[in-house]
């Protein structure tokens, strides 16, 4: 929560530090039991009883308690399990769900966990300050060949609020979503008449790697810039840019050079 409502000045400030929010509590405590994910469904229910634009989830089910009702990887394929069900169910209600790939990456698992192989989400990676994958953080595809994650964000000493009131850095998939959360927030407040579903397809675009996606980062690191600008290509009041900065990469000691296109009057 603090990564996105957090507001501390010089030390931590969320990514939608000023909207409102809906908490609820579906994880029994202390214990891993598949009920948990119908806990999941009716908190979703409820976030769309009150008009809920966004959920953020830092959840991911694959094994429980009872070994009986651990989950298969071929379970991941966004039609299989219930919570999976609830998100996709909440997706098509026009809730954005930013939703954690998991913190498998270094275990034997090592795929995505449930929800996160839903269809019509957000599913958040994690990367270090560099941009490289977190050893933890959950890799895909999808049981069914989908790309996952989708984006990928700061989960690797993430600025966060801590339970005993101070602010510190942690480590987790858990904190990579909520941060993209907040992305999406700030396109939704200054996109009012567009869809969830178009908001997230403004993210994917906006992604560092969009033209070159993996199974690993997915789209890549999304930009708020890149995203507004993918908006306003298509809403038409932006043309296609033809500024050219060259070379690109470039190399310590290169000139830059600058190409803009004139038009006579």
């Amino acid at each position: 929560l603090s990564t996105i409502a957090g507001y501390e000045p010089g030390k931590l400030i969320g990514t939608a530090f000023k909207a409102s929010f809906a908490l609820a509590q579906t994880e029994e405590n202390g214990q891993e039991l598949i009920v948990e994910e119908a806990n999941w469904l009716r908190g979703a229910e409820w976030a769309d009883s009150l008009g809920t634009d966004i959920i953020s989830s830092s959840l991911g089910y694959s094994t429980f308690d009872n070994p009986l009702h651990n989950h298969r990887y071929a379970d991941l394929n966004g039609k299989s399990t219930l919570v999976s069900k609830a998100a996709s169910w909440a997706a098509s209600k026009g809730i954005l769900c930013t939703i954690s790939a998991g913190n498998e990456g270094a275990n034997e698992w090592k795929y995505i966990t449930a929800p996160a192989d839903a269809d019509s989400i957000v599913t958040v990676g994690s990367v270090n300050a560099l941009g490289v994958l977190s050893t933890f953080s959950s890799i895909g595809p999808s049981f069914d060949g989908r790309i996952k994650p989708e984006v990928v964000a700061l989960g690797s000493n993430t600025v966060v609020g801590k339970t005993d009131g101070t602010v510190g850095i942690s480590n987790g998939t858990s904190f990579s979503a909520p941060l993209v959360a907040g992305l999406a927030a700030g396109l939704m407040q200054s996109f009012p008449t567009h869809t969830a579903l178009q908001i997230r397809n403004a993210i994917l675009k906006s992604g560092s790697q969009f033209s070159r996606t993996d199974m690993l980062l997915g789209f890549g690191l999304p930009t708020f810039d890149k995203a507004s600008t993918a908006i306003e290509l298509i809403l038409g009041n932006l043309e296609e840019p033809n500024l050219r900065i060259y070379p690109n990469p470039v190399n310590p000691g290169d000139a830059l050079h600058i190409s803009i296109p004139f038009h006579s009057a």
